[in-house]
């Protein structure tokens, strides 16, 4: 017999996670209640409540159109709400504090006859860095990542790829202490997409609170701690990926010598059948007692394996099939 049990929590593992990714015992970086926008009448954005907290890896999920890109600019003062309050480091006013925060839209833009190092020093300068020392800081963060040898060359030169990370360096190079990533992996080859991964565990790391939105499923799954999702305008969740994961029951896979008899009965109800597996969710009392009726009962266990829910599953409970299928279609479109 085979057994496998897959990732696991337990609910107050989880519900400690929940707790510390709301704030509660870690200064916040973000805080956001009852945000409210509306554009020529229709209602963008109807009462999000965000807390991020400082140092997390954070992302705004869902699919495109659901409000991600207006949370973020309201987040960061570029428009004001129309209703509800939003904090950055205590702060009512983000502007004030310009020069801690680094922002990567998603309308990305360099000048393409700027070299790639006077681009980053510009951006620099935006945040009140001078000039020469954006020289120095962009040259050092272009030669750590490998791209020295552009350092002179036409943003028109470098690939969209090259051009991208460019503007990502340029968002950081003032040292900011929230960066935030409007849908950053857009357009990006996997290679790349596994480069700005390691660039966001890096800045997480050094103590650098960033919140990213995406509208892939996976990217949250891998780099965050805390999400929030939304569909149509609004957050029916916002906490930790365990907690979110942890709404569904973990999965048992079954598979047995026997095909029939009077050991099925002890099967949960929900179960179906598939080939020569069942599957069901993992019973409150456990798969102990189960496996005891089914080996009483001669079943012969072959494997026997239980899986948490993944993100995608958790996702699909809280904002809606119809609101995964359009995730599941930006992905597949490849919309930015």
């Amino acid at each position: 017999m085979h057994m496998q049990v897959g990732e696991h929590m337990s609910a107050g593992n989880a519900a400690s996670i929940h707790k510390d990714i709301e704030g509660r015992g870690r200064p916040l970086a973000i805080e956001a209640r009852g945000l409210v926008k509306s554009f020529d009448g229709t209602m963008a954005v109807k009462g999000v409540d965000i807390s991020v907290p400082e140092g997390a890896i954070y992302g705004i999920l869902g699919p495109n159109g659901a409000g991600k890109t207006t949370t973020l600019r309201m987040l960061l003062g570029i428009i004001d709400p129309d209703e509800g309050v939003r904090r950055v480091f205590g702060h009512d006013r983000p502007h004030d504090i310009g020069r801690l925060i680094g922002y990567l839209p998603e309308e990305r833009g360099l000048y393409p006859a700027m070299k790639a190092i006077e681009a980053i020093a510009f951006m620099g300068a935006l945040r009140g860095l001078p000039l020469a020392e954006g020289r120095t800081r962009g040259l050092e963060l272009l030669e750590r990542h490998s791209l020295a040898h552009a350092a002179e060359r036409q943003i028109r030169q470098l690939s969209k790829g090259m051009a991208q990370t460019v503007q990502l360096l340029g968002t950081l190079v003032h040292r900011p202490k929230l960066v935030v990533l409007d849908e950053p992996f857009s357009g990006l080859d996997a290679i790349n997409q596994g480069k700005l991964e390691g660039m966001i565990r890096n800045l997480a790391e050094e103590g650098v609170t960033v919140i990213f939105s995406t509208h892939v499923i996976h990217h949250a799954e891998r780099l965050c701690e805390g999400v929030a999702i939304i569909a149509g305008g609004k957050v029916p969740y916002a906490g930790s990926v365990e907690a979110a994961r942890d709404r569904i029951p973990a999965q048992v896979r079954l598979e047995t010598r026997a095909r029939e008899g009077a050991w099925t009965a002890a099967l949960p109800e929900d179960t179906r059948r598939e080939g020569d597996f069942f599957y069901f969710p993992l019973p409150e009392s456990g798969v102990e007692p189960l496996l005891k009726q089914l080996i009483d009962g001669e079943a012969g266990i072959l494997s026997l394996s239980i899986e948490r829910a993944g993100l995608h599953d958790a996702f699909v409970a809280i904002a809606g099939e119809a609101a995964a299928k359009q995730l599941e279609a930006d992905q597949v479109g490849g919309a930015a």
